[in-house]
């Protein structure tokens, strides 16, 4: 059973970390019930790391298990492999059953970071449609038209642009839909993204007679960019699982008007101190590094240790503000023979400084290197013969190369 809610605590379950609650009448009617409510949260393995993204709607669920309540947390091992359409405008490639199983174990081993592991049950959607027929799934098809998917934004800029659309994609959201009826949902929770998805699950819900779950949609935040939705394949995520450092710095880099946003959906900042942090930012009254600094402590703290987050900072402090990285920087031996006539980014690709030489160049021509100083603009030979030398990758990442023969 569910403890007393007070209004405090009903405003900050409803009001803050939520893009929408459909319905809000009826679920604060459940909430106010004292009934245990199951909260639903389907995430799919298609990659082994959780970000800070996934981290806004993770929050909330620890938020209502510490009034009581239980959260369902389903491993989409079958709709992984189909790939979740949402926002995508292509195709997604179908993975695996054995990467699937990969990525699953990691997933849940950063869930529990966030969600109290004692407070959940954890499901496979394989339980049950391991066991599904043809004929079952021409009975879910059956209730849902193809105009209604089309109506999907998603759906229907690819539609009238002539790109395909899998017949799978269509499959997606029934089969979300219905793990709720499978684990009895109360509540789903997912980004605004998923808005589609969560309301079909509702519809099937109130077919098959049972009672609708409500729908809590999360922001979905930007990444270290500012502009795109925080992703693994935008390159523009903080994973949780990033060491504290690499953390600290990432979120340093935020672009100033992301700094409110962060701090009301992954802190527990309270709400009257965020609008005293925001009227003196919007006035000036503060340099907006103190803030973000503040900020970068808070969520480093929360998947590692305070101390952690003390030390990460001494770090950004020492290397980035001081440009002092003689202790901090990596030593890299290797014969600069090697470097005779290569590329600067075969050379970042092959020290592993770039994932490829195609990202090496990109950076390269975002003016994102430097080496001893000088801002790479060419992707021609820069090291020298001389010992040893400095490559700056970004605002944070340095590297000093010396030479094995000299």
């Amino acid at each position: 059973m569910s403890v007393n809610l007070d209004e405090y605590s009903i405003d900050r379950i409803t009001k803050r970390g939520i893009a929408e609650i459909i319905v809000e009448k009826e679920f604060l009617s459940l909430l106010k019930s004292k009934r245990t409510l199951r909260l639903k949260m389907g995430f799919d393995p298609s990659s082994p790391d959780i970000h800070l993204g996934h981290a806004v709607g993770l929050r909330k669920l620890r938020q209502l298990q510490e009034f009581g309540h239980r959260v369902i947390l389903i491993v989409g091992d079958w709709t992984a492999m189909i790939g979740d359409p949402s926002g995508q405008t292509v195709t997604r490639p179908m993975l695996s059953r054995a990467e699937v199983n990969a990525n699953a174990e990691t997933y849940l081993r950063q869930f529990f970071k966030i969600i109290d592991e004692n407070k959940t049950e954890t499901v496979w959607q394989s339980e049950w449609f391991s066991k599904f027929t043809l004929e079952d799934v021409l009975g879910l098809t059956s209730r849902f038209t193809v105009a209604q998917f089309l109506a999907r934004e998603d759906f229907s800029n690819r539609f009238k642009s002539q790109r395909p659309i899998a017949i799978t994609e269509f499959l997606y959201p029934l089969l979300q839909a219905y793990d709720s009826i499978m684990v009895n949902a109360d509540v789903e929770f997912g980004g605004t993204d998923q808005k589609f998805n969560l309301l079909v699950g509702r519809q099937l819900q109130t077919m098959l007679g049972h009672k609708p779950q409500q729908c809590f949609l999360v922001p979905i935040i930007p990444g270290t960019d500012g502009v795109k939705k925080m992703s693994k394949s935008l390159g523009n995520y903080i994973a949780i699982e990033e060491n504290p450092k690499e953390m600290y710095g990432k979120i340093m880099s935020i672009p100033d008007y992301l700094i409110i946003d962060y701090i009301t959906l992954l802190t527990d900042i309270s709400t009257d101190e965020i609008k005293e942090i925001t009227i003196s930012m919007n006035n000036n009254l503060v340099n907006p590094l103190y803030i973000k600094k503040r900020l970068a402590i808070e969520i480093v703290k929360q998947f590692h240790s305070l101390d952690s987050a003390k030390e990460a900072e001494l770090s950004f402090e020492k290397v980035v503000q001081n440009k002092d990285f003689a202790e901090e920087i990596e030593n890299i031996y290797i014969p600069f023979r090697k470097f005779e006539g290569i590329s600067n980014s075969t050379i970042l690709a092959n020290l592993s400084l770039a994932p490829s030489r195609a990202a090496a160049k990109r950076l390269i021509n975002q003016n994102a290197v430097e080496i001893n100083g000088q801002k790479i603009t060419e992707d021609t030979p820069h090291i020298t013969s001389s010992n040893k030398a400095v490559i700056k990758i970004g605002k944070r990442k340095f590297v000093r190369i010396i030479n094995k023969d000299a």
